[in-house]
């Protein structure tokens, strides 16, 4: 077992387009990494933008230039940007609330984030934002999200994010200073643990050769599972979906580029075959093995 300290924000641009990255770990190595997802906090509110010069405007350009690395992007503006805070509190109040739907209502907060015009800075575009995870109860989330012990968690994420300093993560300049001189880590930045106590950063956004490495070497020991052969065998491993990106990274044989064509060929016959169930997305979409997770998708879409 080896611990995975994954420091993101559901806010920030390099952090969705690791996320084929971050799905090759998942697929190769399943329940041999423990993570453990720790909120950055980037801003409070979206007038810390608009005070260093951001528009709605301008972030749908830049979301444009990031659509080279795979990930759906959407580029309608926005009226203005908002802060990250609010959608950071709903991931951790998952965290305390329950768990197992942690990281689904994260990738739910990206989707929102990077594919559509919410703000989500409000209760109510956090809320619309979740509407699309199976399985969730959105209100008693947003009424956990608002409660003490989630502040203070949410706190507890925030300082731990923001002790760079001197690290491994600092030295390759993957590392922020904020505006009160202290050293954090960006999004994504990946800690890997030993159960004897060794450590390997990868900070920033990296490929994820970068993260194999470091797991190779601290315990090569690991079962590691073959790249898919069969897009629905992917789909049900990942029942909350994937991009395509996401698909064609799982299915690319050692350090060969994943072929996206061909992974959405795949995606489409099987699809086709009503296997699989296709929700636009930004400039792409998402995939879900057909059924309730599926349809709860289309319905939120």
């Amino acid at each position: 077992m080896i611990e995975v300290l994954h420091f993101s924000d559901p806010g920030c641009p390099w952090a969705w387009s690791a996320s084929p990255a971050l799905s090759v770990l998942q697929w190769r190595y399943g329940d041999q990494l423990a993570w453990r997802h720790v909120m950055i906090g980037l801003t409070e509110r979206g007038s810390e933008y608009e005070r260093r010069g951001y528009t709605g405007e301008g972030m749908a350009l830049n979301y444009r230039s990031f659509r080279l690395r795979g990930m759906p992007f959407a580029v309608g503006p926005r009226d203005h940007p908002h802060g990250t805070w609010p959608m950071c509190r709903a991931v951790v109040a998952a965290r305390l609330s329950v768990p197992d739907r942690e990281w689904a209502v994260f990738r739910a907060l990206q989707v929102a984030q990077f594919t559509t015009t919410l703000d989500l800075e409000t209760t109510e575009g956090v809320a619309l934002a979740l509407d699309r995870v199976p399985g969730l109860d959105v209100p008693r989330l947003m009424a956990a999200a608002a409660a003490p012990e989630t502040e203070a968690a949410f706190a507890t994420d925030r300082e731990e994010a923001r002790t760079a300093a001197g690290s491994p993560t600092e030295l390759q300049g993957k590392s922020a200073t904020t505006p009160d001189g202290r050293v954090r880590y960006t999004a994504p930045s990946l800690v890997f643990t030993a159960a004897d106590g060794r450590r390997l950063e990868a900070g920033g956004f990296q490929p994820v050769e970068a993260y194999d490495v470091a797991i190779a070497n601290l315990d090569p020991r690991l079962r590691r599972r073959a790249p898919a052969e069969d897009a629905g065998d992917v789909l049900a491993s990942f029942p909350d979906g994937l991009t395509t990106a996401e698909v064609a990274a799982v299915m690319a044989p050692g350090n060969t580029p994943p072929d996206r064509d061909a992974a959405e060929d795949a995606l489409i016959a099987l699809a086709a075959a009503g296997g699989a169930q296709r929700v636009a997305v930004g400039n792409d979409a998402l995939w879900a093995a057909a059924g309730r997770a599926a349809e709860r998708l289309l319905r939120a879409a």
